[in-house]
């Protein structure tokens, strides 16, 4: 038998996302963008997250490209997973960017339809790594980043990155009971930023790794503390 030919090459597939507005229609406001953790999928995150609703924002769910069906055998309730991970630093960085790449097609094609006045990418878990990727390496759009149960990848960021993102404030949640992302890494992390003059904080909380009430509270007060603003009922 003879190989003649072979090599790598990509494929895209059709991934759901859903912008909901809230708050006085067609005005100019911030635009919140959710990315879920392992396990979860589009539903069940906008579910999860449902109390945002009362920012006045437009409020953008994307749902992850790959399937992840090794939690359950129901196919309507499988998650959805950012990136593919083979314990390869590089490989994973490369998809963090191949699927931050498919975010901002997302993003870029809804703002051509509202009127957006400042964006923040929020994360859980997997989530988490993805927001604060996307964050780190879209500066020019990103102006918020809140990572909760995840860690900001900061040896992705070069000199000039790390100048260009003076107009960022981020934060970081994290449990103190988490194994399963341990806090430790985040904590440096967080440092890290805070030691080039970039607007970052750490937030423990007495949680493990699941997206409890007590993260998305300390999240929506950060917001708050942020400006944003809340819808009138």
């Amino acid at each position: 038998m003879n190989v003649l030919l072979s090599g790598k090459t990509s494929f895209k597939v059709e991934v759901p996302y859903k912008l909901v507005e809230t708050g006085d229609q067609g005005a100019e406001k911030p635009m919140i963008v959710y990315l879920h953790g392992r396990g979860q999928n589009l539903k069940s995150y906008e579910k999860a997250m449902q109390s945002f609703n009362s920012f006045s924002a437009y409020h953008l769910y994307i749902q992850g490209p790959y399937a992840d069906s090794e939690l359950t055998s129901h196919k309507k309730k499988w998650g959805f997973m950012w990136y593919l991970y083979n314990g390869k630093q590089g490989s994973f960085i490369k998809s963090l960017e191949y699927t931050a790449e498919f975010i901002q097609e997302i993003i870029d094609h809804v703002r051509q339809f509202i009127n957006v006045s400042r964006l923040c990418v929020i994360g859980y878990s997997m989530g988490g790594y993805q927001a604060g990727y996307f964050g780190m390496t879209r500066w020019k759009h990103t102006n918020e980043i809140i990572v909760m149960a995840g860690r900001y990848k900061t040896e992705v960021l070069t000199d000039a990155k790390l100048e260009s993102m003076g107009h960022q404030k981020i934060l970081a949640i994290h449990g103190t009971k988490d194994r399963t992302v341990l806090p430790e890494p985040q904590i440096k992390a967080v440092d890290f930023l805070k030691g080039h003059g970039i607007d970052a904080e750490i937030k423990l909380v007495d949680e493990n790794h699941k997206l409890s009430q007590t993260y998305i509270e300390a999240a929506k007060d950060w917001l708050k503390q942020a400006g944003y603003p809340t819808a009138e009922k």
